[in-house]
């Protein structure tokens, strides 16, 4: 019986998503060679779609991505477009891209290894151990309610967007996060300002009612200020944290600190069909073209590919647990460095996770 092919588009973006790019496509490799049948294509997105095309993501690019099984992306955004108009700078095509692909839920992974419990920020016994998932609303909330915009007012001009949330797109939301829950500890923390912000009293009106559906996990609420605070002082409580689209991003983005760096941190945007996947890091411009990006998060996200959109759950792990060896064999790009580290570029950490994962799905 002929293998079946898994097609997988890559977009590497802008700055430092090249580089980090090559080290995916090392993996892939490695993944292809034990038999699994991969077929990769390339294209444009952000500022190095505008450059060429004159916009952030084309059309046909789009088309490219729905008839893939998957998306790999680089990073997009940089200096070089700032003063570009807002629906032409580099973001829009990440944001068009979802939204075509009706990507509704972003996975962001935290979890701490033991061989860099050390650079951690935080103490070592508060962060050892900590392993939760943020699901965050990727389609609505304030970053596409309208109305939005700056104008003119007799006062100066007037900045203004709106937080819109519907029934059905918090439900959705809500059953990935019970869902995912069921796999792991059974516990959801929803995350919401609803003492202030008529949108989180709905959202937590609709979670309490979807809860009912999944009586065997236990679900609590934390106000977004609150929760903060908890993921510094004790982020081992948490298992799922479920919440709308900007507290999600500006959570992942603290949390990816419990890590010792932003670099390690993998996500993955699902929906009905199609999975986006991405560093959460962004695209680093003051380090691009100079090798020394750390590429464990795009490796990370690869291994999120692997398990949710190509179901391979096997070869997922494999990856993770290459990337784990070869930090405690204490190879590592500057920004995990800890004492007595090698510290290896791009490149280099890339080769020697591929030879980690080439050793274990060896035929």
């Amino acid at each position: 019986m002929k293998k079946r092919l898994y097609r997988i588009l890559l977009l590497p973006g802008d700055g430092i998503g090249p580089e980090i790019m090559a080290e995916a496509v090392k993996i892939i490799d490695a993944v292809s060679h034990a038999g699994i049948n991969i077929e990769i294509d390339t294209d444009l997105i952000g500022g190095a779609a505008i450059e060429k095309y004159g916009m952030p993501i084309t059309e046909t690019t789009i088309k490219k991505a729905k008839r893939c099984d998957a998306v790999l992306l680089g990073a997009v955004g940089g200096r070089k477009w700032d003063s570009l108009s807002y629906n032409l700078r580099p973001e829009q095509g990440l944001l068009l891209l979802r939204k075509s692909l009706k990507l509704f839920a972003n996975l962001r992974p935290v979890k701490t290894l033991r061989p860099l419990l050390n650079i951690s920020p935080l103490k070592s016994e508060i962060v050892n151990g900590v392993d939760f998932i943020i699901v965050r609303e990727l389609t609505s909330g304030i970053y596409f309610g309208k109305p939005r915009g700056i104008k003119s007012t007799p006062r100066g001009e007037k900045g203004y967007n709106t937080e819109v949330y519907y029934q059905h797109e918090i439900e959705r939301i809500a059953h990935i996060a019970f869902q995912l829950a069921q796999k792991r500890r059974k516990k959801v923390t929803s995350v919401d300002k609803a003492n202030v912000l008529e949108s989180s009293i709905l959202w937590r009106k609709v979670v309490n009612e979807v809860h009912k559906e999944y009586p065997d996990v236990e679900l609590n609420h934390l106000y977004v200020d609150n929760c903060a605070m908890q993921i510094i002082k004790d982020p081992k409580q948490f298992d799922i944290i479920l919440t709308n689209n900007i507290f999600g991003d500006i959570l992942s983005d603290e949390s990816a600190m419990i890590t010792g760096s932003i670099g390690m941190l993998p996500s993955a945007s699902l929906g009905r069909s199609v999975g986006l996947y991405e560093p959460v890091h962004g695209s680093a411009p003051d380090i691009a073209g100079r090798n020394i990006a750390n590429p464990c998060g795009i490796i990370l996200s690869l291994a999120l590919l692997f398990r949710y959109s190509l179901n391979y759950p096997q070869v997922a792990q494999v990856i993770e647990e290459a990337v784990e060896r070869v930090i405690a064999a204490n190879y590592r790009t500057k920004d995990i460095a800890g004492k007595n580290s090698r510290i290896l570029n791009t490149s280099e950490i890339g080769d020697c996770i591929k030879e980690e994962v080439a050793k274990k799905l060896t035929p």
